[in-house]
Parts: structure tokens; sequence; C-alpha cells
């Protein structure tokens, strides 16, 4: 017998435009039902000009947490009254705890692909990345390596971005990482970086299909040491170009896939407390 709502049902939700094809109602609704919690979560589409208006109306109601898609995740920040550390750095909001009408905004898209990552058996704390782009997820993404304790991180992106090189100034400044920018261009800087990294991550569309399908930013597999773990956040396809070069090599390798299911976990995690059941996710919307 499903729960009924009562009077003491509390209300998640998802903010975006779209949000038609996301399926975190699924998830965050199968997994409050799993571990008999009194909570329901669902999406509502929003144009930028109303997330104020929305935002107010949240909190005023009380209700207990939400989640920020495109194009929402900046424009959130200045409407949240706290940030966690990884959110103020990166200037994005995904998740967002409201407590006693104080809302207090983070960013769990790069505490994902680590969760991923760990899920697969690897760790980025010592260790030295190549990360290729820092757009969105990305940016997330470099931002938890480096609080997490990566030794190094090379950072290749096709332009020098203002926001982009504040980023890596305040992770300079703020962790004991030592974040390198470089342009994507530089084909010498990228090769030397691989030749002594443990983690190649790819953060840019370029590989997805269908417009990007088959291609690979990395231009020879020569430059793929077999010990190197190769990632790729994309998932569609579930194996790019770049993840059948570094298998053909011998890497070991993991895509996007399970970002999205660990991203979502971690604000679970804020929200309530407890672990979302992760392995009867996997099973249920993710290994098909």
């Amino acid at each position: 017998m499903k729960q009924e709502i009562t009077g003491h049902t509390a209300f998640y939700c998802l903010l975006g435009s779209p949000v038609a094809h996301s399926i975190s109602p699924q998830m965050y609704n199968y997994s409050f039902h799993s571990l008999d919690i009194d909570a329901r979560y669902l999406a509502f589409d929003v144009q930028p000009e109303k997330l104020p208006a929305v935002v107010d109306g949240l909190r005023a109601m009380g209700v207990k947490g939400f989640n920020l898609t495109m194009p929402h995740k900046r424009t959130m920040v200045p409407l949240c009254d706290r940030l966690s550390p990884a959110a103020e750095i990166c200037g994005a909001v995904n998740t967002v705890i409201n407590e006693n009408g104080i809302l207090t905004g983070h960013t769990t898209d790069g505490i994902g692909y680590i969760l991923a990552a760990r899920d697969a058996g690897y760790e980025v704390r010592r260790k030295k990345m190549v990360q290729l782009g820092a757009g969105g997820a990305g940016a997330s993404a470099l931002v938890q390596a480096a609080l997490d304790g990566a030794r190094q991180i090379d950072l290749f992106n096709a332009h020098p971005r203002p926001e982009l090189l504040r980023i890596v100034s305040e992770l300079q400044r703020r962790t004991h990482c030592d974040v390198r920018f470089h342009l994507l261009s530089d084909s010498a800087a990228l090769k030397k970086a691989l030749e002594e990294a443990d983690l190649l991550v790819n953060t840019t569309p370029v590989g997805m299909a269908p417009q990007y399908l088959g291609q690979c930013l990395i231009p020879d597999e020569s430059w793929l040491r077999p010990d190197l773990i190769v990632s790729d956040m994309i998932y569609e396809p579930r194996e790019t170009r770049l993840l059948q070069m570094a298998k053909h090599r011998g890497c070991r390798t993991f895509n996007g896939l399970y970002m999205l299911l660990f991203q979502g976990t971690a604000a679970f995690k804020i929200w309530t407390g407890r672990e979302m059941p992760v392995e009867e996710l996997k099973k249920r919307y993710f290994d098909r």
C-alpha cells in the first residue's frame, strides 16, 4: 500500500526549464517510500524571471528543500542566505536546504563525480588529475576534487574565461591542491600532463551523441598509459571514443552514468541525513 499524503508530509521539488525529462521525481519518491520517509518530490518548469518569486514562496511555505537545474544554478546563488564552500567557489547551486527559513545552497554535481569514481574503485585524494573542460558540472567536479584532497589538477579549457580563472585562483588560495590552467590547444602541455597523471576526466560534450559522436580530444591513444584511469562524464553513448581508446590501451575506465545518481544521493543526505538505496536505484533506473 502506498503512503498516504497527510498534513505532516514533507515537500521537496526540482526547479528548472525544461524538467519533464528528469528522473529525479522517480529517484527521490522511490527512496522516500523505500525508507518510510513521509515526503514527496515534484518537478516544476520555472522560467528564469519567475525564480525569485518561486523561491520566496517555497521559503514562506516551509518547503524542506529543492534542487535547481538549468538555467537556474547561477541565479540561485544570491537568493541563498548561506553557501557551502563548494557552492561559493563554483558560483553555482543545485541543492538548497531550508532550515527554519534559512536557505543554504550546495552544489552536489562535483560530489556526484567523486562518489561515482569511488563507486568504480578510484579515489582522487593525493592523486594527479587531468581535466578537460570546466563548464557546469565540470566546474563543480574541479572544485570538489581540489576540496577532497587531489594533489594536482591540470585543467585544459578552450578559453581562459574570467569566471574559470577566478575559480582556479580561489582553489589555489583555499586548498592545498596545485591547480594549473592550460589552453586546450596546447597539445604539448596536455601530452606532458598525461604522462604524469593518475586520472583523466573529460567534462566537455566532445564524444556525446549525436552531435559529437566519435570525436575525441585526445589525438592519439599512445598518449594514454595503461595505468591511467580514464573517465568521461558523458553517458550517451555509454562508451565514448575516449573510453574506447583507453580500453584498447588497457586503461581502467568509467562513464558519467552514475554521476547523475550520486549527485542525487548527496542532496538526499543533505536533506534527510539518510542514505539513498543506491543499489536498488541502479537496478531500477540506470542499469538498463
